[in-house]
């Protein structure tokens, strides 16, 4: 690269290459809001066939998407953002394990589905706060450290509380009692 920058509405973008450009623009971004949109109205539908799924299904293929950018990406710019492809691996990782326990029926699916799919969202938004937190209003005033916690530290306890009593979750114990 050639060390110049580019910016666009506020954002410093660290690149003047227009491939580099096209790929952050015409695709990262796009999928980015897709994912934190589709993510979002997983979480929030009511579970099991229909919206859930639905939303959930392009959420699973959309950070597929958003991981290959963001390895594209990083292999442009290899030494300032192999962390970047290290958090999309992670997340989607998440998002594999927690489908996977979904469709296979594992032993307490419901949770590790719970936990793979809300980990994948905690780590995209680690990712998207460590790549652009210096640029935002308020989080540009934070310690570098609190791009990585502060989504973890607002997650964890959603992410438990699904995990110990979300009416799916006390559905599938109460039906292993019997």
């Amino acid at each position: 690269m050639d060390g110049e920058a580019t910016t666009i509405g506020g954002i410093v973008i660290p690149s003047t290459d227009p491939v580099f450009l096209a790929v952050v623009i015409g695709l990262h971004i796009p999928l980015g809001i897709a994912c934190v949109v589709t993510g979002a109205s997983a979480m929030l539908s009511r579970k099991g066939r229909g919206r859930h799924s639905t939303w959930g299904t392009i959420y699973f293929w959309c950070l597929l998407a958003l991981f290959a950018s963001a390895t594209l990406l990083s292999i442009m710019r290899w030494s300032e953002n192999y962390h970047l492809f290290v958090l999309g691996a992670v997340a989607f990782g998440f998002a594999w394990f927690g489908r996977s326990a979904l469709q296979l029926r594992w032993p307490e699916w419901v949770r590790l589905h719970i936990s793979g799919m809300g980990l994948s969202y905690v780590v995209m938004l680690i990712a998207f706060y460590v790549d652009n937190g210096k640029q935002l209003p308020i989080w540009k005033d934070l310690p570098h450290f609190t791009y990585w916690l502060a989504p973890l530290i607002v997650a964890t306890p959603l992410i438990v509380w699904a995990l110990l009593w979300h009416p799916i979750v006390l559905r599938m114990k109460r039906a292993a009692h019997f």
